[in-house]
């Protein structure tokens, strides 16, 4: 896919709204893929959350410690479309 993301609007709640340089774009709900732990643990605090940023060398979102999330995940939600086609999905027997 490797669809980059052009521009990145806090919702609230853990939401984002997000563009992709496509012209595809949508709303995202994070809060039930968060761990908070580790790299994403300052995310538990909205207005850490709220520092999110488009990082341009990237093509996603990220924030200032580091933590991203990969666009093509992120696509794939707002889309409804699966990162792999299901002919190229492979699991381990």
């Amino acid at each position: 896919m490797l669809k980059d993301i052009v521009a990145a609007k806090v919702l609230g709640d853990y939401r984002l709204h997000l563009r992709f340089e496509d012209g595809v774009e949508g709303v995202v709900d994070l809060a039930p893929h968060l761990s908070f732990q580790g790299v994403f643990e300052p995310l538990r605090d909205r207005a850490y959350f709220a520092q999110v940023r488009v990082d341009p060398d990237l093509g996603t979102v990220a924030w200032p410690n580091g933590a991203d999330l990969d666009p093509d995940v992120l696509y794939g939600r707002i889309t409804g479309t699966p990162i792999l086609p299901e002919d190229d999905v492979q699991v381990a027997q």
